[in-house]
């Protein structure tokens, strides 16, 4: 055998073997999850609510990072460029992970770059008008559209956002024409809801109280079986409109985790997320726990990322 080739050999053989031995004492040290969104929305809610409990399962801290900004992607980019050793995660909202490739110009890839490891819940886009629009379903939003031409507006967390998509889905297949108003965030777009000067939008948690005070009206839910919260709202389908927008969030790790790593944290991840405490929080903000292998997870985010690229393209969404 070529000497060069007995070195490159040894070489692999001493790496596997030091990836062995550190994935056999993972974690010796804090663990840094970096959410790629700012504090209080539902992705940065859910990662502190299981940051504790996968912290005491595990026997190492868990350290939350907000790095939000550039839709998710900034928090994206500095976990994909981590060392791959476990103890840099990720835990983002899906849209950066299927929604933003198509939008922006990223420095890495998050199919090469990152690995998913464990989904932590399915959140539900609810479909709301502001109190003050003179419609109670889907068909009379409709028919106000047709009679009013343009003059329909909606608001989202930005372009490209999930919101976004949702409402440009809806316009398409109800062959409606509304004006789409993108904010820095889906608080101000609901603030602007909650003083009438934009008609309808879709979100998710935050929405809800809003909901039950009877400050917004809800008319439906973007997703394939009715939402257990709000279980008399009908779904978009059941309206007429083929228009689902599911997703699922989850947990990341850099590629190149080694597998043991990846495995026991889809393992202990799964056992926090179907916990009575999480299940009951998750409930309260209209989300649910989904169990699923890193295998699964993944070819659920190939499918969506095809999926909403197609969304993207068609309606000629570009971030300006």
């Amino acid at each position: 055998m070529h000497p060069l080739a007995r070195c490159l050999i040894a070489a692999a053989a001493a790496f596997a073997c030091v990836s062995f031995a550190g994935a056999q004492t993972w974690p010796a040290r804090p663990i840094h999850l970096v959410v790629n969104f700012p504090p209080g929305g539902a992705t940065d809610l859910v990662a502190r609510a299981f940051a504790p409990r996968l912290g005491d399962a595990l026997g190492q801290s868990i350290v939350i990072d907000n790095r939000p900004g550039a839709g998710g992607n900034i928090g994206l980019e500095m976990v994909a460029k981590s060392t791959p050793d476990g103890y840099t995660l990720l835990k983002t909202a899906a849209g950066a992970i299927v929604i933003g490739p198509h939008l922006y110009k990223l420095s890495v890839d998050v199919v090469r770059d990152l690995v998913p490891v464990a989904p932590t819940m399915l959140t539900t886009l609810l479909l709301v008008v502001r109190a003050g629009l003179p419609v109670r379903s889907v068909a009379e939003l409709i028919a106000y559209a047709r009679a009013n031409p343009g003059k329909l507006s909606y608001g989202s967390s930005g372009i490209g956002s999930g919101l976004h998509i949702a409402g440009e889905m809806l316009a398409r297949a109800a062959k409606i024409q509304a004006t789409h108003v993108p904010y820095k965030g889906a608080v101000m777009a609901l603030n602007d809801m909650l003083g009438e000067r934009v008609d309808f939008m879709f979100d998710t948690a935050p929405v809800v109280p809003y909901i039950k005070a009877d400050r917004l009206r809800l008319l439906a839910v973007a997703r394939t079986t009715r939402s257990p919260m709000f279980p008399d709202a009908p779904t978009l389908v059941e309206t007429g409109m083929d228009v689902t927008v599911e997703f699922v969030q989850g947990v990341f790790a850099r590629a190149g985790t080694p597998r043991a790593i990846v495995t026991r944290l889809n393992r202990e991840m799964d056992r926090v997320m179907q916990s009575a405490e999480l299940r009951a929080m998750l409930a309260g903000i209209g989300a649910e726990p989904v169990t699923a292998s890193p295998e699964e997870f993944a070819a659920r985010l190939q499918r969506d990322r095809e999926r909403f690229g197609t969304i993207v393209r068609d309606a000629n969404i570009r971030v300006e």
